[in-house]
Formats: structure tokens, sequence, C-alpha cells
């Protein structure tokens, strides 16, 4: 099924096109439009669809949504967990974090539980060196974290 854009979504599209002085440079404003339009996630249509409407290659779209982690190529969990693993946060444990989120949910980096509830993923830094070890689970961060903390976070939003 070929992938379109709301009439609302549409009028996004053509003030996002008019910011810029050429399509290619809209290319990541509208991969997110076109994300949230569709779930959170980028399917192959969208991303044909996004290359017909800058002029560009689906090549160069699908190198664009590759490159940058926050472009999903498949549909992600209903809550998204980020641990940072940067220099600070690994020094004060990210690594034993993930390791418990792993455990804790079933399965591995960049991938989603059976229940569709969380996708897991890991992130260079999320600039909360101050506070490490450190998550961010959808928009809100949680910092200096222990696993009984990541027990709470996750039984919290099991709730939801």
């Amino acid at each position: 099924m070929a992938f379109v854009l709301s009439e609302e979504h549409e009028r996004e599209l053509t003030e996002i096109l008019s910011r810029y002085p050429n399509k290619m440079a809209a290319c990541i404003p509208a991969l997110h439009l076109c994300q949230n339009a569709n779930g959170n996630w980028l399917s192959p249509d969208a991303i044909q669809f996004v290359a017909e409407r800058l002029e560009l290659s689906p090549a160069h779209v699908k190198g664009v949504v590759t490159f940058y982690s926050l472009f999903n190529e498949h549909p992600p969990g209903k809550h998204q967990l980020w641990v940072c693993r940067t220099l600070s946060c690994a020094l004060k444990g990210s690594g034993a974090i993930l390791e418990h989120c792993q455990k804790r949910l079933g399965v591995g980096v960049g991938q989603t539980t059976a229940d569709g509830r969380f996708t897991l993923r890991t992130a260079e830094c999320l600039a909360s060196c101050g506070t490490a070890p450190m998550m961010q689970v959808d928009k809100t961060y949680y910092e200096q974290l222990t696993p009984e903390k990541v027990d709470q976070i996750l039984a919290g939003l099991g709730k939801g």
C-alpha cells in the first residue's frame, strides 16, 4: 500500500519545504514528519514517498534513514529505552544497567519485546554526564540509575 500523508501533514510538509533553500535540505524534517505520521517508523513506501517528493534518489533518503539513530525502519515498541553508553555513563556503570535491561526485557539492543511494549537501544551521549548512569525512556530522562531504579521505571511503564 502506497504511503500518503493526511491533509494536515501535507500542509506541514509544504511549510517545511518553504523554510529550506532546496528540497534536499528538507530531507531530515520531512522524514521526521513522515515517521510521526506513520506510527513512529519509516516503511519502504514512506522512504520512497520522501524521495519522490524531494526529488532525491531512494538510496540517498535510505542513507539518511540508516545514518541517524532516531529514524526507525521497523515499528518500535510503545516505549523506547535509550541507555547512554558514553564514557561518563560507562565509568558509572551503564554497562551493568544495559545488561540488566536486556535480562529484564529479554531482548538485545535494537530489539523489541515480543509484546511490543519496549524497544531497547543505546545512545552515544544523552548529555547528562553529571548524573550518570542514565537512560532516556521516550522523552523522559532517568538519572543516577541502579538496577532497582530500572525495575521501578519498567514496572511503572508496564501499568500504562
